[in-house]
């Protein structure tokens, strides 16, 4: 089923998820809306990465369903879910290190293409493959970091990339798990900047504990406690939910 305006990018109704007999998510219904920036917020221990796993196909799901687009993806391995239209990124950065920055990027290009090459066009899917690997660097703006390897990257330089890697499977939905963690304030700056441009006509649900980058970057904001949403609004309205503050944000919300 194609996307339009009024189909969320993504959906889940009544979502659970147990680990034996501890529930972590308990009955989340959630829409993001199509070409929004959403963010999910909540305490230590609220269940945010496993909501994240359970979206990506990481962890199966207890009960309840997921939609992508309106299409289920309930059960899909991440690999099928990856190729329905959603990418994510991790909380711990999840690169490649021993390889090149260029190599980590293609390895998705040519994921999203497949790697069967007959004589014919070999060279020239070759070619088209390289040069998007190339736009996708010249966009994170690692360009001159393309030979070094992945590991020989800075902190945040490694996180651009795990974003560039993100979008080069193509994913119209992009989830991003603690993007600006570990970041100072003027690395944080430059990692908004950064996903407010990748992101830029897509769909973006992201778990951020930092609330300047959820006001920065978020249209709708979701407070998750002990595996429940406790309120979905703007960010404002959030900041200012009696609820939230008791449960979260506290003196955050002044």
């Amino acid at each position: 089923m194609t996307s339009n305006s009024e189909t969320p990018a993504l959906s889940l109704r009544g979502v659970v998820k147990s680990f034996g007999a501890l529930p972590v998510i308990q009955g989340v219904t959630l829409d993001v809306a199509n070409g929004h920036r959403h963010a999910v917020i909540g305490p230590n221990g609220a269940g945010k990465s496993t909501l994240f796993n359970l979206v990506s196909g990481m962890f199966p799901v207890t009960e309840g369903e997921i939609f992508l687009n309106g299409a289920p993806i309930t059960g899909l391995a991440p690999h099928r879910i990856n190729r329905a239209g959603l990418s994510r990124s991790f909380q711990i950065t999840n690169i490649f290190h021993r390889l090149s920055v260029f190599e980590n990027i293609r390895m998705g290009v040519l994921a999203r293409h497949g790697r069967r090459f007959d004589l014919f066009s070999a060279i020239a899917r070759r070619r088209a493959i390289n040069d998007e690997t190339a736009e996708i660097l010249d966009t994170v703006g690692l360009t001159r970091r393309s030979d070094h390897l992945a590991g020989d990257l800075t902190y945040s330089e490694q996180r651009a990339l795990e974003i560039a890697m993100t979008l080069s499977t193509g994913a119209e939905v992009i989830l991003l798990d603690e993007p600006t963690a570990g970041m100072s304030r003027e690395e944080t700056a430059q990692a908004v900047e950064l996903i407010r441009k990748v992101t830029e006509g897509k769909t973006l649900l992201m778990v951020e504990h930092d609330m300047s980058v959820v006001f920065q970057l978020c249209d709708q904001v979701s407070v998750l406690v002990y595996g429940d949403i406790l309120a979905t609004d703007t960010p404002e309205a959030i900041s200012r939910n009696a609820e939230v503050q008791k449960a979260y944000l506290g003196e955050e919300a002044a």
